[in-house]
């Protein structure tokens, strides 16, 4: 497309997505060639190693070139879209975390929020707005998560016929549940067709062999555990622990107004206590300079899975929290995880990993370290079995807990010390709660 002195043509390159990844896969396109865009409109969603990422443009005006199928890879520093640029329209920053646009700075080095639609009342001309997407344009909804937008997509839903329930209007991913549950009630025609989610898979001709490759998500999810089986000398140990008393101390806290806190909470709030008598366990190894890095401040990682796969988002701070806030707090993480929008810095800033692989009905695990992390602690799911109590067999609810620690940084009777002060916690939680 030809340009003028006045509309030059400009080049946004793919930005450093904060993960220290050195490309990203184009998901979809949200503009096409001859789109008008503003600063701060999504232009492409991106698929990082940990997360579906909307790249915001830097650049208002129209669409001269993608570069970059959907489906291929994009080096970082490459170039990923050419806009003819409108005016003196000014850049923004290039914000590109999920939910934010980018951000101008004013003269005086404050920020302001990233540009809507000008109010009746607003100074200057407004600027030029997005085109907007088939249908009527008095009914375009705000979807901030890429998965919920995703899943109207696959499922044949107009999200201008679904009712937002979220803050400020968004819509959120049991809107979209709601509409298709309300949608296929009636189940007179057939179903749409579904477009999958998935890489195609190439089949080697007449071998019998499905291939699938792997996407940033896995390549990057592979080469995390690869680098931790290679370089971290791990040991695990594992005891069976009591949970009665615990499970009864939560159905006794619970009313039909307040649940209260969930078990994970708790396992959470003595887990952190853990790790404030033995702190080796909540650090990192500087192998350059062969020291032991103790931390101050404890992100408790929690394993999720998510649509894409597992993630391990931090708790941030969970030092400071009691059981009430630790247990909204996971509540509103691990949600956010599953949706794709946990925060970059929620993603990577763990300093400790807690597993509740007992959610997929198993009892035990060898589990693998998340670098540079030095532990992981995990628990199965609570059974009733046969336990002995002052001498007579009887019915209690018991869980594995499995740890997995670096050998280099502590040896077993460390690993043992923070194991128990975990396990009498749980199998004596008013005491422990007294005494946090």
């Amino acid at each position: 497309m030809s340009t003028s002195t006045n509309a030059p043509a400009r080049v946004f390159r793919l930005p450093d997505l904060g993960e220290g990844l050195t490309e990203a896969e184009v998901v979809r396109w949200l503009v096409a060639v001859g789109d008008q865009v503003a600063v701060d409109q999504a232009i492409v969603e991106v698929e990082t190693a940990k997360s579906l990422v909307e790249v915001p443009s830097p650049f208002a005006g129209r669409v001269a070139t993608l570069h970059g199928k959907e489906g291929e890879a994009v080096a970082v520093g490459s170039p990923l879209i050419t806009i003819d640029t409108v005016g003196s329209e000014q850049a923004g920053s290039g914000n590109v975390l999920i939910g934010y646009g980018t951000t101008q700075t004013t003269g005086r080095g404050r920020q302001r929020k990233p540009r809507a639609a000008a109010a009746p009342d607003a100074v200057g001309p407004p600027a030029p707005q997005p085109t907007p997407p088939a249908g009527d344009p008095t009914k375009r909804r705000l979807v901030i998560s890429p998965l919920v937008r995703r899943l109207a997509r696959d499922g044949g839903v107009d999200l201008a016929d679904v009712t937002a329930t979220g803050e400020a209007g968004v819509i959120t991913r049991s809107d979209v549940v709601r509409a298709l549950a309300a949608r296929e009630d009636p189940a007179p025609a057939a179903p749409p067709a579904v477009t999958p989610t998935t890489t195609p898979v190439s089949a080697a001709s007449g071998s019998g062999e499905r291939r699938t490759p792997l996407n940033g998500f896995r390549k990057a999810v592979a080469a995390s555990l690869s680098r931790s089986r290679a370089e971290i000398p791990e040991a695990t140990v594992w005891v069976d622990v009591d949970a009665t008393a615990l499970w009864q101390m939560r159905e006794s806290t619970r009313t039909p107004a307040d649940p209260g806190p969930g078990l994970l909470a708790y396992l959470a709030r003595f887990v952190v206590a853990g790790l404030k008598q033995y702190p080796v366990l909540n650090a990192r190894l500087d192998t350059e300079r062969q020291e032991i890095v103790e931390l101050d401040q404890i992100h408790l990682g929690l394993a999720v899975q998510s649509e894409r796969g597992l993630v391990v988002p931090a708790v941030l701070n969970a030092e400071t929290m009691t059981t009430a806030r630790l247990d909204a707090a996971i509540r509103d993480l691990t949600s956010r995880a599953r949706e794709g929008r946990a925060t970059a810095e929620e993603l990577s800033a763990g300093t400790f990993t807690l597993n509740n692989y007992g959610s997929f009905r198993v009892d035990g695990s060898a589990a693998i370290i998340n670098h540079p992390q030095v532990a992981i602690l995990g628990f199965g799911r609570i059974l009733d079995r046969p336990w002995v109590v002052d001498g007579a067999i009887v019915p209690r609810k018991i869980t594995q807990m499995s740890f997995v620690f670096d050998h280099r940084v502590c040896d077993g009777g460390t690993a043992a010390g923070f194991m128990r002060v975990v396990a009498d916690a749980i199998e004596d939680p008013a005491a422990a709660i007294r005494n946090l």
